[in-house]
């Protein structure tokens, strides 16, 4: 595609004379406005990456893949044994989830009541993982589970007594009153997930049921697949075995979150590709001076024989070698500030005493990042695309120089 003396022409357009130093000064800032354009992207596209990996991650683990409620109709064994035969790889467990108030140490606070089966193997998976005070063995009947943050809120440790209040009505002699029963914290469950861990109290199924005033029919089945992301396709043909029962997956439960997270990477991606493509006009520019400084040259290399597309071609090379070692040196740069980025954030944390990612808004305790191949492939290629097209513009202004004026006028 070069010739070896359009390489040396082009090599020798990178390293201008002492007198041409304003220039050098623009093609320093050409690599370092690339550079850093590149090595942004690739940050924050990692981050952005990581962020959804992880919340996707701490959602699979803590959530059933898909939910089979009753919606009036009664969820039969039968109904149960379908499931097991035509889906062989599901693992399938039952439990009620509502609304409810724990209330201790003079403080109230609004929470989910899930009741669930102890005995199940995703429920035992789930306390041996996350579990951080206590043993699921004394998880008993009125006995719960509550997160690490709603213990930190209320104040609560192991063996304390809470008190939970739902929106079931018992009949007393003053009229209806809210159901509550006394439980004891039996342990205490960190899963990191900040959200999770504030507003999730598991207790038995018996005693969910008790406690809202239902029977063993309002239960829901909860499924639980070794492929996750296959959860739509399972909900399509659950759905045509009766279509009296409600289903939904856990991409539904959080569709507008990760909607929402999808757009915003769209967004942050086309926003921070305008820093290249601003770093590339100094490289517009930079081409524009050293064509005029060295028209002389310009028109002894076409005295000499070389055509005008050779001589566009070594000022296309300068343009796109600075532009193609400025892409490596931000990813290289990129990459490395992406996997610290979690000890880069504590040390700006301690030093402007600032809290850069709140866990209780970002729901993680950590700030997560995720390399990810065909996005680094994507910017590098877009890079070097913006860099070419502004090695190119200026280096069309060649063949319309007129030789023996060059000559001449120098």
């Amino acid at each position: 595609m070069f010739t070896k003396a359009e390489r040396l022409i082009a090599l020798r357009n990178l390293r201008p004379k002492k007198k041409e130093g304003f220039l050098k000064i623009i093609s320093i800032f050409s690599f370092l406005g690339i550079t850093l354009g590149v090595a942004i992207l690739i940050i924050v596209m990692s981050v952005m990456n990581g962020f959804k990996t992880d919340l996707t991650n701490k959602i699979l683990g803590l959530n059933p893949h898909v939910v089979i409620q009753p919606n009036s109709f009664q969820l039969d064994n039968k109904y149960i044994s379908r499931l097991k035969k035509d889906f062989k790889d599901i693992t399938i467990s039952k439990s009620y989830s509502g609304e409810g108030i724990v209330i201790s140490n003079n403080k109230a606070k609004g929470v989910i009541l899930k009741g669930i089966d102890k005995s199940e193997k995703n429920i035992v998976d789930f306390f041996e993982s996350f579990t951080s005070q206590g043993d699921l063995n004394n998880f008993n009947p009125n006995k719960v589970f509550i997160g690490s943050e709603l213990a930190f809120n209320l104040k609560l440790k192991k063996g304390d007594n809470i008190n939970l209040m739902t929106s079931s009505f018992v009949g007393t002699p003053l009229g209806n009153l809210p159901k509550q029963e006394n439980f004891k914290v039996a342990g205490i469950f960190n899963t990191g997930f900040i959200e999770f861990d504030q507003n999730i109290i598991f207790i038995n199924i018996e005693d969910a049921l008790s406690i809202f005033n239902k029977d063993d029919k309002d239960q829901n089945i909860e499924i639980y697949l070794k492929d996750p992301l296959k959860a739509n396709f399972y909900k399509e043909n659950i759905q045509k075995i009766n279509e009296n029962y409600f289903i939904y997956t856990w991409s539904d439960f959080n569709k507008s979150l990760f909607s929402a997270l999808k757009v915003e990477r769209n967004v942050m991606f086309i926003i921070l590709s305008l820093i290249i493509v601003v770093a590339a006009f100094n490289i517009i520019s930079g081409l524009t001076i050293l064509i005029k400084n060295k028209t002389k040259e310009i028109a002894i290399l076409k005295t000499l024989g070389f055509s005008n597309q050779s001589i566009k071609k070594t000022f296309f090379l300068t343009g796109l070698t600075i532009g193609f070692f400025a892409t490596l040196s931000g990813i290289i740069l990129g990459i490395l500030f992406s996997v610290n980025i979690e000890k880069i954030r504590i040390f700006l944390s301690k030093v402007f005493n600032l809290e850069i990612f709140p866990s209780d808004i970002y729901f993680l305790d950590e700030l997560p990042y995720e390399i990810n191949l065909n996005s680094i492939f994507i910017i590098f290629i877009i890079s070097l695309v913006i860099s070419a097209i502004a090695s190119y513009l200026p280096a069309t202004k060649i063949s319309k120089m007129n030789t023996f004026r060059a000559l001449r006028y120098e």
